[in-house]
């Protein structure tokens, strides 16, 4: 693990693995690098593997006062740490908030992007009653801490399957989650509750585009996980998989990402 102090204000910590194109993995929500714990080294054949902890995430600072952590400024602290690494341009990809910021890098920094994929994530903004428990989750968090919201979040992101039969996994992403500061958990939640609907930045962007699904996903409904179609566009369903293939199915997960990064963009099952 790594860490560097950011322009932004902040110290990112980070796991790196390989050598080549560069290519970025962003956690979910109450998350951190370590849910690519067994991503990066599969991935590392494909390039260079940079996996940050988000601001108030993992072993990375917080923002101090700032109570809001909005997408916009998540994408800051991705193009700074590109900056700190000598890094111009890379492969993005955003799992669930990592993707709500991976389109917003997408939208304010077009050219440092070399390809985007989203795993497990949507274009589409939060619906009023998707914002109203965002509101709900911070109180939760500040009310009753950290380990009491995990807790209620963390069994939701699995497949009904994976979540009955393999406790251990649910327990793996809980201890992870238990490392997000009350504070990062909070205005990430108040971040996302605000972001805007970026499907047409999706339609607009001409570098090749990963959308990422699991069909189990409880998270993110059918009809939200592929918003647009065409010639840079691939689309793929992981079966057996909910809201967490880098845990629930690390290896398909791994497939899909090499295909698409060795520009094997045929949309498929798997």
């Amino acid at each position: 693990m790594n860490k560097i102090q950011l322009s932004t204000g902040i110290v990112a910590a980070y796991e790196e693995e390989g050598n080549g194109e560069p290519i970025v993995l962003l956690h979910g929500f109450c998350g951190s690098r370590l849910y690519w714990e067994s991503v990066i080294p599969s991935l590392a054949p494909y390039g260079r593997v940079i996996a940050p902890d988000l601001r108030g995430h993992g072993e990375s600072s917080s923002a101090g006062s700032e109570t809001e952590y909005d997408m916009e400024r998540l994408a800051d602290d991705v193009a700074a740490l590109l900056d700190a690494l000598d890094i111009e341009r890379a492969t993005i990809f955003g799992h669930s908030l990592g993707g709500y910021v991976a389109l917003a890098f997408a939208e304010k920094y077009p050219a440092r992007l070399q390809s985007l994929g989203l795993v497990h994530s949507t274009a589409y903004g939060d619906t009023e009653q998707a914002k109203d428990n965002r509101l709900k989750a911070v109180d939760t968090i500040r009310e009753q801490g950290v380990v009491a919201f995990v807790d209620g979040l963390v069994p939701k992101l699995f497949a009904p399957a994976n979540r009955e039969n393999r406790p251990e996994w649910v327990e793996q992403a809980k201890r992870i989650g238990y490392g997000t500061s009350a504070e990062g958990a909070a205005g990430c939640a108040l971040g996302m509750r605000a972001r805007p609907d970026r499907v047409s930045v999706l339609e607009k962007l001409e570098v090749p585009v990963l959308l990422l699904a699991g069909q189990s996903d409880e998270v993110i409904a059918p009809e939200k996980r592929f918003p647009v179609a065409g010639p840079n566009v691939t689309a793929v369903t992981l079966e057996a998989v909910g809201h967490m293939s880098m845990l629930e199915d690390a290896a398909a997960l791994v497939d899909s990402l090499g295909a698409f990064l060795k520009g094997d963009r045929g949309g498929k099952d798997v």
